[in-house]
């Protein structure tokens, strides 16, 4: 019988984690890509045409979404999408650090459906599906409680506390903390470990498709920074930022925030 998506994206994390380790802690070769559009590895190479190969000869009728991957925009008719950054958090893997992620999703007509986040240094395995809640190896998960922003713990990136980016000048009185993987930070907000997470820069699809579904099954808001629902193989595809919180403190951030 065949696997269903979810394990099917289980196997493929795995897979990726098998070819990524040995680089991990090692002399990984890397370069700048065109435009400014970051590093890549020899080991995002090599997993992205692991995937390729694996997932579109198990699913050969869903579109191919990849960051490693020419776009082919035949995806846009295709009812179910894999959308798949092969290493997410590319920075820390260079870096030789842990906190990078392998984040593989599968959208249908646009909607997340079915997710996996895996961290193989630090054995962290998040999965979703739509309408059946998350889970951290195989334990489920849930936001926290928080009220308000103030005072919370929040993943994000420096330039949050900017205040052009806050109405009146004035930056609300959070906790800054940061994970380089946007894939990480989303899932750690649906474990609850933090309050929310926001950027404020636009974001590919690839890095936040996996970790939107597994927040939101968690309990959070998931939205771009002007409060609209995040949609996915779009034609190009990325998205005004992100905020993923508990309800009350998503609301503060729309009413605090002044992003464009």
């Amino acid at each position: 019988m065949p696997d269903s998506d979810l394990e099917l994206l289980k196997k493929a994390a795995h897979k990726a984690a098998d070819i990524a380790k040995p680089f991990a802690k090692g002399a990984v070769k890397s370069w700048e890509k065109d435009q400014g559009a970051g590093p890549v590895t020899e080991a995002d190479i090599a997993v992205n045409q692991m995937l390729s190969s694996f997932l579109r000869s198990e699913r050969p009728d869903y579109g191919w979404l990849s960051e490693e991957s020419e776009d082919d925009m035949s995806r846009l008719f295709a009812e179910r999408c894999f959308v798949i950054d092969p290493i997410d958090g590319t920075r820390s893997f260079i870096k030789g650090e842990d906190t990078w992620a392998h984040s593989f999703a599968i959208t249908k007509r646009g909607e997340p459906v079915t997710a996996v986040v895996f961290l193989p240094m630090l054995g962290y395995l998040y999965c979703a599906e739509k309408g059946e809640g998350a889970t951290l190896n195989a334990k489920a998960i849930s936001v926290s409680k928080a009220k308000s922003l103030s005072g919370s713990n929040i993943l994000a990136a420096r330039p949050a506390e900017d205040v052009r980016f806050w109405k009146n000048g004035m930056v609300p009185q959070f906790n800054r903390f940061h994970r380089p993987s946007l894939a990480y930070r989303l899932s750690l907000v649906a474990e609850g470990r933090y309050d929310g997470m926001i950027t404020f820069r636009d974001s590919w699809e690839w890095d936040i498709c996996a970790g939107a579904l597994i927040t939101s099954e968690a309990g959070a808001v998931v939205s771009d920074t002007l409060g609209n629902p995040l949609a996915f193989n779009k034609r190009r595809p990325i998205a005004k930022g992100v905020i993923s919180a508990a309800p009350f403190v998503h609301s503060d951030f729309l009413n605090l925030s002044n992003p464009y």
